[in-house]
């Protein structure tokens, strides 16, 4: 027998370190990233729902998943920033131009939107201001 021989572990004592250490490292690493918790969805109107993403005191920008209702309209509204909408499920009308899923629509700050409308019900991504006015 070499001196190796005496000083390494033993394959099963080897393997149980092994798993011994990834079980910790997983645990430490579970108790410092704390899991993704998804928001509930707050009807903010009747027939609108949101669910807030993220949101900035500093600038007032949010960004959320929002839900219209079929046949619900939005209220016209001046944008106080550039607001930015990509349409995940549904139809969409702004004014006279109709979204489907997968289109963008950016809004320049100080514009405004006369009719925001969804013959289906729809859901989209936006980031807005929350000093638009209505």
């Amino acid at each position: 027998m070499s001196r190796n021989d005496i000083l390494s572990p033993r394959a099963s004592l080897k393997a149980r370190l092994t798993r011994r250490i990834a079980n910790e490292a997983s645990t430490v690493a579970a108790e410092t990233h704390a899991p993704w918790v998804e928001p509930d969805w707050r009807e903010v109107a009747p027939g609108i729902s949101c669910k807030v993403l993220a949101y900035d005191a500093e600038t007032h920008f949010v960004s959320m998943l929002v839900r219209l209702l079929p046949n619900v309209e939005y209220p016209p509204h001046t944008h106080a920033g550039i607001e930015e909408l990509f349409l995940l499920d549904g139809e969409l009308w702004i004014d006279d131009r109709k979204l489907y899923p997968g289109d963008y629509s950016r809004a320049e700050a100080f514009t405004r939107d006369e009719r925001v409308w969804s013959e289906t019900g729809c859901t989209c991504v936006l980031v807005t201001s929350t000093c638009d006015e209505l």
